[in-house]
């Protein structure tokens, strides 16, 4: 029987091919009712000038979390530890980075409102803003490496898990009325809701939210102070919402700038 040692012995690297291992973090907002990616300007080849998810190599002395914490921050000043933050899936086409072998672990993660963080390009990256979902679901944006099949996926998953799960007051300020909340819905979902109904789903789901004992100020809502709410202590849904019937893309989600 070979030994532990002696199986190490015969080991040879040169017999294997060598690649790398890459993180890229689709990160997700809302701004002025409308989901949004955050993307960088690449600022070195390949694909110089072109917009990417943030991302980069993963470090020999660290885990995957800590390389998506790590690129995210150096690339867009955005720190996501405070953040939503799961991984997506692995993608490793054998064509897909045209430097060499290149496998990289795809992340998602839900922010608030980011345009209030002011996301600014570091490291490698050129440039960095907020791109509407919708222009690339249209097409409208040509994306570097295979970044648009990546965030046509984080796109999909962030839909599905609104469905059965509590996750979309993770969108919202730490206190929000439940019209804030229906809003989330309507803008990842590219939908509209019926507000009767999506309020009677929501304060029938156990501790989906919890009151705060305040109330908005007139005017915010329709002009009448509505109630406000933080996320309750429940992580999934009773029941699944329904989606509802999605809403045309317009012309306009195809062209012009992208860029918030």
């Amino acid at each position: 029987m070979t030994s532990e040692a002696e199986a190490q012995v015969d080991y040879n690297a040169g017999d294997y091919p060598p690649f790398a291992v890459t993180v890229d973090v689709a990160i997700f907002t809302i701004v002025n009712d409308a989901l949004q990616v955050l993307l960088v300007e690449r600022g070195e080849p390949p694909f110089l000038g072109s917009w990417a998810l943030p991302g980069g190599f993963v470090r020999p002395d660290e885990n995957l979390d800590e390389a998506a914490n790590r690129e995210l921050l150096e690339e867009t000043g955005v720190d996501a530890r405070s953040a939503h933050l799961e991984q997506l899936g692995t993608y490793g086409a054998p064509d897909r980075d045209p430097r060499m072998r290149v496998v990289t672990v795809a992340y998602w993660a839900i922010l608030g409102d980011l345009s209030e963080l002011h996301p600014a390009a570091g490291s490698d990256a050129r440039d960095a803003g907020l791109v509407p979902v919708s222009k690339i679901e249209a097409g409208g944006l040509r994306l570097a490496f295979d970044h648009s099949a990546i965030i046509h996926e984080a796109i999909e998953r962030t839909r599905s898990k609104l469905e059965y799960t509590t996750l979309a007051t993770a969108f919202c300020p730490p206190e929000f009325t439940i019209s804030q909340l229906r809003r989330v819905y309507e803008a990842v979902w590219n939908t509209q809701l019926d507000p009767g109904n999506f309020h009677r789903k929501v304060k029938n789901t156990a501790d989906f939210v919890q009151p705060v004992g305040a109330y908005s100020d007139p005017g915010e809502e329709g002009g009448r102070p509505a109630e406000m709410y933080i996320p309750g202590p429940a992580l999934m849904l009773d029941s699944p919402l329904d989606r509802g019937v999605p809403v045309p893309l317009r012309d306009s989600d195809a062209e012009g700038d992208p860029l918030l």
